[in-house]
């Protein structure tokens, strides 16, 4: 294998942040206006069409959800609502214990290093300033490229973007989106994550795929000995 293609929500970030999620919504729902019941019922429904990008970057997705929401926020009120949701939107995506170290050293040993995510805006324009930037040589996120997992695009982008043939990739994720037999029909070794340290973590995957891969590790900690098998 020549490069390792990774999810990101429940991958590389902590399994337990997401569980935070209806709660970092809070205070968007205040800036537009609009009760935090009623906000996260709205963004639960969109979500397939807000990763494909169909209510445009977090402004405009925030205003057209708030107009569902029955309320009509004017300018103020929307930088308000953007900026708690950005820092809502980073309050869930911390990363794993450990997988910073680790995305160093499989980029030591000779790794590319790709990632493919099933996100909203708020990732694609934030993207720049995590920490997982500088460590991820290629990234394809749904939001930007219009569809989302298994769809065999995303699969195709990124091995190109890496320089790599599928068949040279392993594909690692927790098995959201029915990514790993995605990946599979694309011709990339599928890794799933169990996340057996985290108890409940399946509940937030969305889509969970019914194949399982014969590659299992409960924690990304492993992947490194796998690597060097």
């Amino acid at each position: 294998m020549r490069a390792i293609v990774f999810d990101f929500f429940g991958t590389l970030t902590d399994p337990a942040a997401e569980a935070g999620r209806r709660a970092s919504f809070a205070a968007t729902a205040a800036a537009l206006g609009v009760p935090a019941d009623v906000f996260w019922g709205e963004m639960a429904e969109t979500f397939p069409e807000r990763i494909v990008g169909r209510y445009g970057g977090t402004r405009a997705t925030l205003s057209a959800i708030a107009r569902r929401c029955g309320a009509h926020p004017a300018e103020a009120q929307l930088d308000n609502a953007v900026a708690a949701q950005l820092d809502g939107a980073e309050l869930v995506r911390p990363p794993r214990a450990g997988v910073l170290a680790l995305l160093d050293r499989l980029r030591a040993d000779g790794f590319r290093l790709g990632l493919i995510s099933d996100c909203s805006s708020e990732l694609y324009e934030s993207w720049p300033a995590t920490p997982y930037a500088p460590r991820i040589d290629a990234t394809v996120f749904s939001w930007h490229e219009g569809c989302s997992k298994p769809d065999a695009r995303l699969y195709a982008a990124v091995s190109a973007r890496l320089g790599v043939a599928p068949a040279d990739c392993w594909y690692v994720g927790d098995g959201g989106s029915r990514e790993h037999d995605g990946a599979r029909r694309a011709g990339m070794r599928p890794v799933l994550v169990s996340n057996a340290a985290y108890p409940g973590a399946e509940a937030y995957r969305s889509d969970p795929d019914p194949y399982r891969p014969d590659l299992v590790v409960d924690d990304l900690d492993e992947l490194l000995a796998l690597t060097r098998t």
